[in-house]
């Protein structure tokens, strides 16, 4: 039978991959200590690993395809396919950014200061080579965590850590002096594995339902009943993919409006339809928009 083998990344992404699948149509299912989780699809098997080496396995084809940072796959040097962007993380649904920062009090303004410096950080191949790219000969060590401490500690001169808002980073008296990149979760392949007509086209369905997931999560579906002369008035008000469905109803003159909008706005959007004249309005919550 063939199998696709896929990297569900282990760590701070874990239960958001895993409720994203769920959402997508697959439960993935394990215990603690369980680096195997089990998945309901007799086509599929799963491995627990970390982001920062997932586009390792996938390069040399211990897994078909799997989930990681745009960021690790830089730093690995990795030749995967991309097969689509993800944006989604612990917290939100925006992009992270790898930045450079210093100590509220130090006198480093501008990346060129850090010459002859040392800098720690996870992503040192990365760091590295973008410095020595600019001709800014700096020290890259490895940090196996708490790297904002060595800064404000003065273990070191510099850090460039991963920050969705900076709070963390001004929070531990640190200023960001420079964006090295922004980042995001990626769905990658095996050269092999694309090349296979089977485990490709198993590896573009599942990318078509998880990034239908990914669109639905912050949108509702709206459905309402309208009257002919109030139509107008009302469908202007609405947000749409395309533009909102308009169905008519049996009772003469009344018609059926369904559409998708940013749960956001509902607040806002429903006094504002009923004004305009809609009733019997529903809103219901969407697993994938495809």
């Amino acid at each position: 039978m063939n199998k696709l083998k896929i990297g569900i990344p282990k760590g701070s992404l874990e239960n958001q991959t895993v409720e994203l699948f769920k959402r997508a149509g697959w439960t993935i299912t394990y215990g603690a200590r369980n680096y195997f989780p089990d998945i309901d699809d007799s086509e599929v098997s799963c491995a627990l690993v970390r982001a920062q080496e997932m586009s390792r396995y996938v390069e040399n084809g211990t897994l078909d395809m799997g989930l990681t940072g745009a960021d690790w796959i830089l730093e690995n040097g990795s030749d995967v396919v991309v097969i689509d962007d993800l944006v989604y993380s612990k917290t939100s649904t925006r992009k992270a950014r790898w930045v450079l920062a210093v100590r509220d009090d130090s006198p480093v303004e501008r990346i060129e200061d850090l010459d002859g410096k040392k800098i720690s950080t996870e992503l040192v191949n990365f760091t590295a080579r973008y410095f020595r790219e600019r001709g800014i000969n700096v020290e890259v060590e490895f940090s196996w965590g708490a790297t904002e401490a060595k800064c404000v500690e003065g273990l070191v001169d510099a850090v460039v850590e991963v920050t969705e808002t900076g709070s963390t980073i001004r929070a531990n008296n640190l200023k960001i002096i420079h964006e090295l990149m922004t980042t995001n979760t990626q769905l990658i392949a095996n050269r092999d594995a694309w090349g296979n007509p089977w485990k490709r086209r198993k590896i573009e369905r599942i990318s078509t339902l998880l990034r239908g997931s990914l669109l639905a999560m912050g949108k509702v579906g709206m459905k309402m009943n309208v009257k002919k002369a109030d139509l107008g008035p009302v469908t202007l008000l609405l947000p749409s993919l395309t533009a909102p469905t308009v169905s008519p109803l049996s009772r003469d003159e009344w018609y059926a409006v369904e559409t998708i909008v940013d749960k956001s706005i509902v607040r806002e959007l429903i006094p504002l339809l009923q004004e305009a004249g809609a009733v019997g309005i529903i809103e219901y919550p969407l697993n994938k928009v495809v």
